[in-house]
């Protein structure tokens, strides 16, 4: 058993009654139980405190285990997914801090073989997995996370190779309810912009500045419900065409809104690759095109087609299909011509 490392909870919730009792039986069920457990609510207009706090109140009365330290935050009003994250990691003392959704469910082994992973490599900032879908009764999905996620055996021998910014830097892969960090991964990356989920932040701070890896060990089973504020899924082909369908100034703002973040914040960064700041400014670039592609289809073949042949669209996407997918699909933003 590793003794030698400190392992917090950062368990965000918003009314989550109807879940918030099978995952935190879950963590108290731990074959190497958390040091501290900081829950942070954001604003939840429903029992989920009160729930939560009489599994916690039941298990100190028949624990005869070390039990751990129980932080509770509540919020009057609502952060957001992101900022409660960040304040959940911020307040968790221990050297390492294991991310946490209000509807999930854990395997027994996930902190203990987390810990054995983390000892053995001092360089490691933060770990992901794949894990279990699940649906709202807990019954088992036919496709794992990383299976509806399309990270393939390829992606997996990159992020193992030490090459996770690149593929990171085309599209996120990292689910924040398999994650476990390094707390001082949180004061790198802090503040979180409000552009990027906290998970896909964490990361790409995470393959910049020193080392992240992923597991093929399935240590989360993982709720896909209708309540989900985060979820994975597989599109289908019609899902996929009517995505094409679909207005995407709003979708081209964001991006460049994130990319702008990451061009700023990288250069201040101590030990940073030179080459992730240079790619951090194509990438920047790239979306500053994109985002001035106009209503009409006709006059965005030119500049598509430039930067289709500067390579950009392949480093920092899908290629011809996000090419296809500018060419094609309607923008309707306000002062778009």
């Amino acid at each position: 058993m590793v003794t030698d490392l400190t392992v917090s909870v950062a368990l965000c919730t918003h009314n989550g009654e109807r879940f918030i009792r099978d995952q935190l039986l879950s963590i108290l069920g731990q074959t190497r139980l958390p040091d501290e457990i900081v829950l942070s609510d954001d604003a939840s207009s429903d029992s989920t405190i009160a729930v939560a706090t009489a599994v916690i109140d039941g298990f100190h009365e028949r624990a005869a285990r070390t039990l751990p330290k129980v932080v509770v935050l509540r919020n009057d009003l609502a952060l957001g997914v992101t900022a409660n994250f960040e304040q959940a990691i911020l307040a968790c003392s221990s050297e390492l801090v294991a991310l946490s959704d209000q509807d999930d469910v854990w395997e027994p082994n996930r902190l203990a073989d987390a810990l054995v992973e983390f000892r053995e490599r001092p360089d490691l900032l933060l770990l992901h997995g794949d894990a279990k879908l699940i649906d709202d009764a807990g019954a088992l999905l036919p496709a794992t996370l990383f299976e509806a996620q399309d990270v393939t055996a390829s992606v997996r021998a990159e992020v193992h190779a030490g090459r996770a910014f690149a593929l990171l830097m085309h599209r996120n892969f990292v689910t924040g309810a398999t994650t476990i960090l390094r707390r001082k991964l949180a004061d790198v990356a802090k503040p979180f912009p409000p552009a990027w989920l906290h998970d896909e932040w964490l990361a790409i701070i995470a393959a910049a500045v020193g080392s992240l890896d992923l597991t093929d060990q399935r240590l989360v089973r993982y709720r896909q419900h209708e309540s989900n504020q985060l979820g994975a899924q597989r599109l289908s082909m019609v899902g996929k065409l009517r995505r094409m369908l679909e207005d995407g100034s709003v979708r081209n703002e964001r991006l460049l809104a994130r990319a702008a973040v990451l061009a700023d914040r990288l250069p201040a960064l101590d030990t940073i690759n030179p080459e992730y700041i240079d790619a951090a400014r194509r990438k920047l670039l790239h979306e500053q095109l994109r985002s001035t592609l106009g209503r009409s289809r006709l006059a965005r073949i030119l500049p598509v087609l430039q930067e289709l042949r500067s390579g950009r669209y392949g480093e920092f996407g899908r290629g011809l299909a996000d090419a296809v997918r500018d060419l094609s699909q309607p923008l309707k933003g306000p002062g778009r011509l």
